[in-house]
């Protein structure tokens, strides 16, 4: 329906689409009445508006309240933009501090500490009555199962200390680690996590992602812990 406001734009020769339309072609960037324009045709509604049927008080605060929302969301979406930018700099940042250090993340691959053996983490999805950690050497030859008994729902470590089943020392890897975990017979769902020191970080793609020994690339949101 057809407020005061159309009919003071149809008397100036303008349409809400025509309108539209001339703000686009002003500004490439633009597709609907900006503020200025938005003004500018109030200033004119209210000179053209019939002395013995002024337009309604109402709808006048109506159409400025809907306006200075428009312009409001407009300045909140720059300001979240800035916000998102300068985060996106402090993360890059965050990440070139990786290079060096060592990082706990989902993989099975580890390299053995200079003292020798690997420590690791296994993260479950539920409740088990039975988790194992199966160590295996380069050929895929078992070195070593350790059993982590009855565990809760979420994270565990555990620490090898590089000898094999007969007790002979295993080297210093890389060695192949893979996870197990049983609820009475049933399979829970269970993720290993390994330390790796950071060979290299790339931000080209804007994500930073992590090059590491045996894993490869990986994106810094998958680090769980830095050492």
């Amino acid at each position: 329906m057809a407020t005061s406001f159309d009919t003071t734009l149809s008397n100036l020769g303008i349409t809400r689409s025509s309108a539209a339309a001339a703000a686009t072609t002003t500004t490439k960037s633009s597709t609907a009445l900006g503020q200025s324009d938005f003004l500018k045709l109030m200033t004119a509604q209210m000179q053209n508006q019939d002395p013995f049927n002024p337009v309604d008080n109402t709808q006048m605060v109506a159409q400025m309240a809907q306006i200075s929302t428009t312009s409001g969301i407009s300045e909140m979406n720059t300001t979240m933009k800035a916000i998102a930018d300068k985060l996106g700099v402090t993360s890059t940042g965050e990440a070139l501090g990786y290079v060096g250090k060592t990082v706990l993340t989902p993989g099975s691959t580890a390299y053995g500490r200079a003292g020798g053996g690997i420590a690791g983490s296994v993260e479950l999805a539920g409740a088990a009555t039975d988790v194992n950690v199966t160590i295996s050497d380069a050929n895929g030859a078992v070195l070593k199962t350790m059993s982590l008994g009855r565990q809760a729902k979420g994270t565990i470590g555990y620490d090898w200390d590089g000898r094999d089943a007969a007790g002979a020392d295993a080297g210093s890897g890389p060695f192949t680690v893979q996870v197990n975990a049983q609820n009475a017979g049933t399979t829970v769902g269970a993720t290993g996590l390994v330390w790796s020191p950071v060979q290299s970080v790339s931000t080209t793609t804007g994500a930073a992602i992590l090059t590491l020994p045996g894993l490869g690339e990986i994106p810094a949101s998958a680090v769980r812990q830095i050492g």
